[in-house]
């Protein structure tokens, strides 16, 4: 069973937010999938189906951003999913607007709600997409929390698509395949 976490912050007020992109690219890949992911459980919304055959399971902590470890978690812990099957997806700003990176483990970057998965899983073990939003010209938290500009959208909106390609290739192949193709 594979968890693929988008990560986010839950509310309209949030909606396709810069911080959200791993929400939306949770959301994208259901839609490709045929994944509703709309049952209320673990602090999160979860929706399980198969993608090539594979058991997977779609989530979204509605923990907030910064506690994300906590939903993350509660579904490793009733699922007993093993840490190499997590691919987890949240926005980063050292990345250019519009850019993905592929990680199968290291530290948190920086980005609060991979560090609260790193700090209660107790690893830094597992895989991860970053999507590129940039660097912020003035405050951090405005930033993340603002919606991309209009000139952005298409970057943004294209990095999300070959996320949703990354995780198709780490489950049809392998998560490396995948890295040597997306990065």
């Amino acid at each position: 069973m594979y968890l693929i976490v988008g990560l986010g912050n839950p509310g309209k007020k949030y909606e396709h937010t810069r911080h959200n992109m791993g929400f939306d690219t949770v959301d994208l890949l259901g839609e490709m999938a045929k994944i509703d992911i709309d049952k209320g459980v673990f602090n999160g919304l979860l929706g399980r189906g198969k993608i090539f055959d594979k058991d997977v399971m779609l989530f979204k902590p509605t923990t907030y951003m910064n506690l994300s470890g906590t939903a993350v978690r509660q579904v490793v812990d009733y699922f007993k999913i093993d840490l190499s099957d997590i691919i987890v997806i949240c926005d980063d700003m050292a990345l250019p607007v519009g850019t993905i990176r592929l990680r199968s483990k290291g530290s948190s970057g920086g980005q609060k709600g991979l560090q609260n998965i790193i700090d209660l899983l107790g690893t830094e073990e597992f895989k991860r997409i970053r999507i590129g939003i940039g660097e912020p010209q003035y405050d951090a938290i405005d930033y993340v929390l603002g919606k991309p500009l209009k000139e952005e959208m298409p970057l943004i909106e294209e990095a999300m698509q070959n996320a949703v390609e990354a995780i198709k290739e780490a489950l049809r192949f392998d998560f490396e395949r995948a890295m040597s193709k997306f990065n």
